[in-house]
């Protein structure tokens, strides 16, 4: 086996700089006093020694927190940029699909986009003729060729892009957040293609945030941080890291959020194991804590709601609907079992005078927890109760 002719794409000590000019030429004398002041420059370092291979035949995914440098990567193996120093050999025809409108001329027609695109990939016209109709198939765009780009929605935009792309085939695939934008039809339909490229060993690089794809779909991963590649290899160990270094931010962000919590109304978070923590499992038990001593009024029913951060209210218990005696009390616990789906959740917590006369609560600065990504078994928000009978 050859292995120089077995790689797609060779990327070695790979560093990329942009030079971030810090004065602005506002007027003929500021910029005659720039020119005295040789303009202060800033260099911005994005990539910081890359190296890795990819193989023919390799469902590559490349993955990083946002500023990472994976789109700066992908253009520098499209060749948009060129590396400050290092090199990168590409082994085969490449079709970048790396940015929404690139390639695209908004005042031509849909059609005469295609044909642009195909000549900007080094197809001829006749063979764009034999592809033509299949593009504009999958992108179910018929009735829309003939009108201007710009006169076409940003999902519409997408789905010609991507099946140009897909259609206008090449040795190597590059797809760049390709699921983050169409609706769920579209975003369907890409991953059946995937499928498809997956079965066929045909060489793609795909950027995500979505570590599900990952998973399923790449044979190889990276991941990249701060212009560094930090894990590489099997996609479900890059994916269970990226998942973490995403938990480590989140549990900084919650911790930060949850120190600005009111005096009055305290409640806290306990895992399994009594310990307090700010991040949870899906299924995992979770103890909230709620006291009151530091209220001057008597308090009859204490109230405990979970809301998902973007507004969905998950549930709400309340102890005089469930006949929970607390008097003489300043504080209790409740058990919850988070069958829920991953994400960012915050707590709502009430003091209650009498029945509905709210006298005390947490709605601002309310305390925040997330839910890690697990082997989530389900498919909605949340789990329901539920039992397979035979008819």
């Amino acid at each position: 086996m050859n292995k120089t002719t077995d790689i797609a794409v060779h990327i070695n000590d790979i560093h990329k700089e942009f030079i971030l000019p810090q004065s602005k030429n506002t007027s003929f004398k500021q910029a005659a006093i720039n020119i005295v002041k040789k303009n202060n420059k800033v260099t911005q370092k994005v990539l910081d020694g890359v190296t890795f291979d990819i193989q023919k035949g390799d469902f590559f995914g490349i993955v990083g927190r946002n500023g990472s440098g994976k789109s700066t990567l992908l253009k520098l193996i499209a060749g948009v940029y060129s590396p400050t120093s290092g090199s990168i050999g590409v082994n085969g025809g490449l079709t970048p699909f790396i940015e929404l409108g690139v390639g695209f001329n908004p005042e031509l027609s849909g059609q005469d986009n295609v044909y642009l695109n195909g000549a900007l990939l080094g197809f001829t016209r006749k063979q764009m003729d034999v592809m033509y109709d299949e593009i504009v198939e999958f992108a179910e765009l018929g009735p829309f060729m003939g009108q201007k780009l710009k006169n076409y929605s940003s999902g519409m935009q997408v789905r010609l892009a991507f099946s140009i792309a897909i259609k206008a085939k090449n040795d190597i695939l590059i797809f760049d957040e390709v699921l983050a934008v169409g609706d769920e039809a579209f975003q369907r339909k890409c991953l059946d293609v995937f499928e498809t490229y997956k079965a066929s060993k045909q060489t793609v690089i795909l950027v995500t945030h979505d570590m599900e794809t990952v998973r399923q779909y790449c044979s190889k991963a990276v991941l990249l941080h701060d212009g560094h590649v930090i894990e590489q290899g099997s996609p479900r160990k890059v994916a269970n890291k990226y998942s973490a270094l995403n938990q480590a931010s989140i549990d900084n962000d919650v911790e930060k959020a949850n120190r600005r919590l009111p005096s009055k109304l305290k409640v806290t978070l306990a895992n399994q194991e009594g310990k307090q923590a700010a991040s949870f499992d899906v299924g995992e038990d979770v103890s909230i804590g709620v006291d009151w001593s530091l209220l001057d009024q008597s308090v009859t029913s204490i109230g405990i709601n979970i809301f998902r951060q973007s507004g969905e209210h998950i549930t709400g218990v309340n102890t005089l609907k469930e006949k929970i005696n607390i008097d003489e009390k300043t504080n209790l616990k409740v058990d919850f079992k988070m069958d829920i789906r991953p994400g960012k959740y915050y707590i709502l917590a009430e003091a209650f005078q009498g029945v509905g006369n709210r006298i005390d609560s947490l709605e601002d600065g309310a305390p925040q927890f997330s839910v890690r990504e697990h082997d989530v078994r389900w498919s909605g928000l949340v789990d329901l109760q539920h039992k397979w009978r035979d008819i």
